[in-house]
């Protein structure tokens, strides 16, 4: 297929197998961002082709896997409610709150319904408008602009009845938590194409010089990784620090204009709760005043809510690149994609996930 078979090239993974190894003088540790980069690595087996003095950790860049407890337990109470048509992708429907999901109250007779898209929940609205319609809002940059754009569609058509559950992280400050973390052992980052594609990587020309890291922009095909690979390898081995576009069929710098502009309208900063990980100052954002009558977390009064993360669950320690999942005591005993204890086992990118579908060895 175009553009697809040209990138999953054996002879072209090889090559660069090979300057990689070439380059290599001594040990590196580096973190792809993206649950999908992560995903790619282990199923196309390229992190066992690595160097052994290369290892990879995994980042926090799961929407799924990093939105609050708290959020989940917000959804479910809202789910709940009657009169409610609560909306959402389907991966977050098995996401674990403290007591329930939303798979449960779909079995408990909740309206939940998963949409493909922001303005589905909108048309259901406009569909039904004696029925309160909450669309789940979660997601980095990536799906920040079509949010915003149900927003914008929301209040055009005078919907009273549609309202949105936030929950959008935004991918550079988790960056500079895990590079000011005393524990952090991160020398160089894979950045997520497809959040780049959006927001450009204007903004990571000064994360990569303050805490002198070496950024590439990566695609998720097997050529696209070992390319950023090798490119943030070279620089290390060179004492370099900057940010390398190894994705440039898709990713500009400066990203997706009418797409930033969306997003500006509707949303601005907040500091976020990220699960297992903790708050990070201005990693997300919230609907700005003029859109506040959009928001479900006010609208259903669900703002003060206890969470508890379950005790056995590392997540946290996973999405910081502190531990792997076979680090952790439960993985694929008491924590399964059928029985999960944390969201990073439910994903479709998912860390955690990603280990026990591609059954890597305990290390």
């Amino acid at each position: 297929m175009k553009y697809i078979d040209e990138y999953r090239d054996r002879e072209s993974v090889q090559r660069l197998l090979g300057a990689l190894r070439s380059n290599v003088t001594r040990p590196w540790t580096l973190m792809e961002i993206c649950g999908g980069q992560t995903h790619a690595f282990l199923r196309f087996g390229l992190d066992a082709l690595l160097p052994s003095d290369i290892e990879l950790v995994h980042g926090p860049g799961c929407p799924v896997c990093v939105t609050p407890v708290e959020q989940i337990d917000r959804a479910v109470a809202i789910a709940g409610r009657e009169g409610v048509i609560f909306t959402s992708f389907g991966d977050m429907l098995r996401v674990p709150g403290t007591r329930s999901d939303l798979f449960a109250v779909r079995a408990r007779g909740g309206d939940v319904r998963v949409v493909y898209s922001p303005l589905d929940a909108v048309k259901l609205a406009q569909d039904h408008p004696e029925r309160q319609v909450v669309f789940f809002a979660i997601g980095f940059e990536t799906t920040a602009p079509a949010n915003a754009m149900a927003a914008i569609a929301a209040r055009a058509r005078g919907l009273s009845n549609f309202s949105m559950l936030v929950s959008q992280v935004c991918v550079p400050p988790a960056m500079e938590a895990i590079l000011a973390s005393p524990r952090n052992r991160v020398q160089a980052f894979l950045a997520a194409g497809h959040v780049c594609a959006v927001m450009g990587y204007w903004q990571y020309h000064p994360i990569a010089a303050r805490f002198h890291v070496p950024i590439a922009v990566t695609g998720f095909e097997p050529v696209d990784l070992m390319r950023g690979m090798h490119a943030v390898v070279t620089q290390l081995e060179a004492g370099q620090a900057k940010v390398d576009n190894a994705y440039g069929r898709v990713v500009s710098e400066a990203g997706n204009r009418p797409a930033q502009e969306a997003m500006a309208k509707v949303f601005e900063a907040c500091d976020r709760q990220w699960r297992g990980i903790g708050m990070i100052p201005l990693s997300g954002l919230r609907l700005r005043p003029q859109f506040a009558d959009l928001d479900a977390e006010a609208r259903f009064d669900v703002g003060h809510v206890e969470a508890n993360e379950s005790s056995l669950c590392i997540a946290g320690e996973v999405l910081m690149g502190h531990k792997k999942p076979t680090d952790c005591p439960a993985f694929g005993r008491e924590c399964t994609p059928t029985s999960p204890l944390g969201a990073p086992m439910v994903s479709a990118e998912g860390t955690c996930a990603a280990y026990f579908r591609y059954a890597r060895p305990q290390e």
